[in-house]
């Protein structure tokens, strides 16, 4: 599976959270809980993923897309 992001949004969520969108994809390997997030309209269909990554539990929030995932924000996850 292919992975992309918005760079500028990256570079945001590494300094607000401390998480590289680069390291992200290896949670997908793992063991993970996926769910859709339906709590707005966002205008597309996301989902929201909890997985390890360096040992630590967080939440990555994506969208599938044809031949790729997009991922929106990755954060520690805390509830």
């Amino acid at each position: 599976m292919e992975y992309r992001w918005d760079e500028a949004k990256r570079l945001t969520n590494l300094r607000k959270h401390g998480i590289d969108f680069a390291d992200v994809p290896a949670v997908f390997d793992g063991d993970i809980i996926t769910v859709e997030d339906d709590r707005l309209d966002y205008g597309e269909q996301r989902f929201v993923t909890l997985g390890l990554l360096k040992g630590r539990i967080i939440a990555v929030v994506h969208t599938e897309r044809e031949d790729y995932t997009r991922i929106i924000s990755a954060r520690k996850a805390t509830k």
